[in-house]
């Protein structure tokens, strides 16, 4: 276990602010805190005992009474009555059963009055925004609702709504300022249909072209770029949006080609000729002067000459130069440390076992639905390519445990379809996100998933492979050929 890659690891940073200290004893927890929260039967109670007390809902230990069980009897909770407890905790307007959030009033009933005030000031709230002020009102944990909306930005956004000076389209939300919030609303709004669905992937590649597009000098490289951003991109784009499938992936693809073309386009126009007229040589100097990233152009290349819009020019198919790995006893170490112990939370963990033990693309990952995980007569399995992988032990119960328990699920985000919910209401989370998070783990991310589809091809047939781990034929077939392994056996790990 003195792998450097799994003792460079650092530790999991503790979550939320440091108690605080002072001369106040609790009765409850014994610490000292900076001031007593109230006082009950058996003492005084500070305010994280208090918090997690008001919290607590089940059956009473002695009445069996179903509520809130602020009450110690030993290691019984009991409710207000049992134990004694005469502390008001009853909403004043709705009777539940609640913490005073404000004016006698539980949060939720006080989120209604605070939104209410925002976002319908003058007059009864439209339909739309009274159905806002309900999709808000009904999380399940409305002081986060309290906290997000005490944000300049959140509360702008929502005074414009209400005032009318901010319209419930997305043409007004494009013009609007407020950065992350505004997306955040519109997010929250697409995804309880409050706004027409508009895949933000293609309105930012959208933009994002026009800025590029306006940045390009040359009349006839300006029309070529958008003739083939158009035809061939947005056309992939908006199927694989049709089919249901992901784009961020494919979009950051196409934005690197678009690049690259760009310079292409530029540096033939500083030698005064164009596309139509370029040679061979000119297209090998350009190529051989810059990066290897300039081999992307060979698809737009392609493209042109099909279109008669550029000469046949020869490029080859850039084949990567080497394969990194990771050694095996690592790789076992990791999976071991990701189902057994705990070096991130529950979402990472089963995130890092898909890329360790699946090699999955982690742009594959963050768009994992939870459709996608099965349940058979045989166990659980998830669908990953054509054919359905087996889930086995002790992965399957991380697995499941985490679907049962998916974290962002707590405000307006219910419903998410997403194996892993982002924080925007009806997304997932970025793959930088969960690439950040393993790399901080230590984790070869590019060794790890080149390891593990080494081992699978030298257990499982390759074209077996690529069916259940959604891999083109030819990528695990020369996976196998490198591991000299083609004809191996097919493995139990993902058996039908």
């Amino acid at each position: 276990m003195n792998d450097p890659a799994l003792t460079a690891t650092p530790a999991r940073r503790p979550r939320g602010r440091p108690r605080t200290s002072g001369s106040s004893h609790c009765d409850r927890c014994g610490r000292l805190a900076g001031k007593l929260r109230t006082r009950w039967p058996e003492g005084g109670i500070c305010g994280t005992c208090f918090h997690h007390a008001v919290r607590t809902i089940g059956a009473c230990g002695r009445c069996g009474a179903h509520g809130m069980l602020p009450g110690l009897d030993g290691e019984r909770r009991l409710c207000r009555r049992c134990a004694g407890i005469t502390t008001d905790l009853d909403c004043h307007r709705c009777g539940c059963e609640a913490e005073h959030y404000q004016r006698g009033l539980c949060a939720r009933c006080a989120l209604r009055d605070d939104l209410t005030a925002l976002l319908a000031p003058a007059a009864p709230p439209t339909p739309p925004i009274s159905e806002l002020i309900t999709v808000l009102c009904g999380v399940s944990r409305p002081e986060s609702i309290h906290t997000w909306k005490r944000h300049p930005s959140v509360r702008a956004l929502l005074s414009g709504l209400g005032n009318g000076t901010l319209a419930l389209d997305h043409e007004a939300f494009d013009q609007a300022s407020g950065g992350q919030a505004v997306e955040h609303l519109r997010d929250l709004l697409v995804h309880h249909d409050l706004l027409p669905h508009r895949d933000r992937d293609l309105a930012r590649f959208e933009n994002w072209l026009d800025a590029r597009l306006s940045d390009t000098p040359a009349t006839w490289a300006r029309q070529l770029l958008e003739q083939y951003a158009t035809w061939h991109h947005i056309r992939q784009i908006r199927g694989r949006i049709g089919r249901g499938q992901d784009v961020g992936g494919r979009v950051h693809l196409a934005k690197q080609e678009i690049t690259e073309i760009g310079r292409l386009l530029a540096w033939l126009d500083d030698r005064d000729t164009t596309l139509a007229h370029c040679t061979q040589r000119q297209l090998d100097t350009w190529l051989s002067a810059g990066p290897s990233t300039r081999s992307v152009v060979r698809s737009f290349l392609r493209w042109a000459y099909r279109h008669r819009l550029a000469p046949n020019l020869n490029m080859a198919r850039r084949i990567p130069q080497n394969t990194p790995t990771i050694t095996h006893q690592t790789h076992l170490l990791w999976l071991a440390r990701c189902l057994r112990d705990e070096p991130d939370t529950r979402a990472y963990r089963v995130a890092a076992t898909l890329l360790l033990l699946y090699a999955q693309p982690l742009v594959r990952i963050a768009a994992l639905r939870c459709d996608q995980i099965l349940s058979t007569p045989t166990g659980p399995k998830i669908l990953l390519g054509n054919e359905p992988a087996a889930v086995v032990s002790p992965f399957a119960e991380l697995l499941l445990d985490h679907l049962t328990h998916r974290p962002n699920m707590q405000t307006g985000n219910t419903n998410n379809p997403w194996l892993f919910p982002s924080t925007h209401a009806g997304r997932h989370l970025h793959p930088n996100t969960i690439m950040d998070r393993l790399r901080g783990l230590g984790i070869d991310l590019r060794g790890a998933r080149n390891t593990a589809l080494k081992q699978l091809v030298q257990q499982v047939p390759p074209p077996i492979v690529a069916s259940q781990l959604g891999y083109h034929p030819a990528i695990t077939q020369r996976h196998a050929e490198q591991a000299a392994q083609p004809d191996a056996h097919y493995a139990a790990l993902i058996a039908r």
